[in-house]
């Protein structure tokens, strides 16, 4: 079974926990223990790679809000820069204009009236002065703490990225522990393993009819993509894993899912098992890490796993979790 250059995991498995997975392949004593092992490693090869492909997407959610901060952030300056300004012109007015006193007010009126009038233009003046240094206080804040809000988002999606780095670089290490446990295994065996995980090959029905034109896109979409590769976080064109196959094929009809089974499953409309309808995302295993696509008479197409292609399945395989509708 060939499997993808890209990053993969292997967790520990059952048995001694300090061994290397390959060792527990060695040291297993039957070839059902053998054929457990690689089965149980191939799960959480499937978990992981739905955690990495979540982490993504969180990342991506960081950056964004982090981007709208700094957005907020010049926009609160540009404000502190304006209000700035008209404070400058209202000093300038003050120290160069006349009758700016109450004093000069007082000594320059021709009459009671035309003394109450240059006091109501100097209280005016004064009034406006505060408002205006007031709304650049309550600018500069505003820049401030947003300013601390950009660059906390930012530190966080760092924090993020370099998490998820170092569990690629853990996971890639790993790869060829797999591969050596599931090459000792008898071509019957591997066939089990793949079988249990991805369920039966079942022949593609020669017409997949949905109920609405949009779900009828993505059906169409998905079966187009039967026979592509598994790989590791792939979403397309010509490689996918389990949720880059659903996305995929759901952004044709204009509906944008994350890359990840989990978030997948947590959207939409629940249907039930009774219920389901050609172009329903149908979910596996708790906590969910693995999905696909139904398209009717209790079939799905998935991404199944590496090493195996795009292709049509039970929606009864093991580990059935429930069904998401998205598209009328």
């Amino acid at each position: 079974m060939a499997v993808v250059a890209a990053s993969l995991t292997l967790a520990v498995l059952p048995g001694d926990a300090a061994a290397a997975p390959g060792d527990q392949a060695t040291e297993a004593t039957s070839p059902e223990q053998a054929t457990q092992l690689a089965a149980d490693a191939t799960h959480e090869l499937e978990v992981v790679t739905e955690q990495f492909n979540e982490a993504q997407e969180t990342l991506e959610q960081q950056q964004a809000a982090a981007a709208a901060v700094a957005q907020t952030v010049a926009e609160a300056q540009a404000r502190l820069a304006a209000l700035d300004e008209q404070v400058r012109r209202v000093a300038r007015s003050a120290f160069t204009g006349e009758n700016l006193s109450r004093f000069n007010a007082l000594m320059t009126s021709g009459s009671p009236d035309e003394f109450v009038s240059q006091v109501t233009t100097l209280d005016s003046i004064a009034g406006h002065t505060n408002d205006v240094l007031a709304q650049v206080s309550a600018a500069a804040t505003a820049a401030a703490q947003a300013q601390a809000d950009a660059e906390a988002a930012a530190a966080a999606a760092e924090q993020t990225l370099q998490d998820v780095a170092t569990r690629q670089r853990d996971l890639t290490s790993r790869v060829d522990d797999y591969q050596a446990q599931y090459d000792a295994l008898t071509v019957v065996q591997q066939e089990e393993v793949v079988e249990e995980h991805a369920g039966p090959v079942l022949e593609a029905p020669v017409e997949v009819v949905a109920t609405s034109s949009s779900a009828q896109v993505a059906v169409d979409t998905a079966m187009a993509q039967l026979g592509d590769p598994y790989v590791w976080a792939a979403g397309g064109p010509d490689a996918f894993d389990c949720s880059g196959l659903t996305q995929y094929a759901y952004a044709a009809a204009g509906v944008t899912l994350p890359h990840s089974s989990r978030l997948q499953s947590t959207m939409g409309t629940a249907v039930s098992r009774s219920e389901l309808q050609p172009g329903d995302l149908v979910f596996f295993r708790s906590p969910v890490s693995h999905v696909g696509m139904y398209i009717g008479g209790g079939q799905m197409v998935h991404a199944a796993t590496f090493g195996v292609p795009v292709q049509v399945t039970s929606v009864d395989m093991a580990g059935y979790a429930g069904a998401r509708r998205f598209l009328g």
